[in-house]
């Protein structure tokens, strides 16, 4: 179900804004892993009630982004070295098979998918700032989800969509790029290679793509900010 398009009630708009404000905060380093997210200061930020923001919290938790803690309250996820790394062995596991399968049901109306995916990445290269950084994340990782899609494996798909949170939030977090390290030019390579029906070739570009966003990462400890002053309010 995408949580996006629950919008039934005033409430779970609200909970919905308050989703998008943190996890706006958190992919431009404006809050950093560790730091504590009160219900009460939330819903006082957002003027909600405690149950509404707790809402907007668990959106978050289910993304990957926040770690809700038994009687201690929630936290912006703090990935540690070996998390990090995890999350890219996953990865290197389930892509190259995520591929097989794509191969198998490839056309030319998928690879045109592909291509318009890869257009909409391509706009925010030559962009600076939070939104276009935020966009160019969001392009990069939805590239991965359309391959898993095109899979015909739903429960694949639904890894995917866990690990490209979590992937995402690593990259925004501790990349050193100034943009998200999931290169344009090594999704365009992959494309290719689905186009020519080489599936060898397109498992070794996305094996060294992975090997390419996790060689840019910098998982050294930043400072914290005040939630406040994280989200100008």
């Amino acid at each position: 179900m995408n949580i996006q398009n629950i919008t039934s009630n005033p409430n779970e708009d609200r909970s919905l804004a308050i989703r998008d404000a943190l996890r706006n905060a958190i992919i431009d380093r404006r809050l950093a892993p560790g730091t504590k997210l009160t219900e009460s200061e939330v819903g006082s930020l957002f003027d909600v009630s405690r149950t509404v923001a707790r809402a907007g919290l668990q959106m978050l938790s289910f993304e990957g982004l926040v770690r809700m803690e038994r009687n201690r309250g929630a936290f912006v996820a703090n990935p540690t070295p070996e998390e990090a790394r995890q999350v890219f062995a996953s990865r290197r596991l389930i892509e190259p098979g995520i591929l097989t399968a794509a191969m198998g049901r490839f056309d030319v109306e998928r690879a045109e998918v592909l291509r318009r995916q890869l257009q909409a990445e391509s706009r925010y290269l030559s962009e600076r700032g939070p939104s276009a950084r935020r966009a160019e994340i969001k392009a990069s990782g939805d590239f991965h989800l359309q391959l898993a899609s095109m899979s015909g494996n739903a429960i694949l798909e639904r890894f995917m969509e866990e690990l490209i949170a979590r992937s995402s939030l690593v990259i925004a977090l501790y990349g050193q790029s100034g943009i998200s390290s999931c290169g344009h030019d090594e999704h365009l390579a992959i494309l290719e290679a689905l186009e020519r029906g080489d599936g060898k070739a397109a498992q070794h570009l996305m094996l060294h793509h992975i090997d390419h966003m996790e060689a840019d990462l910098d998982l050294r400890v930043r400072s914290t900010t005040r939630l406040r002053e994280a989200l100008s309010l």
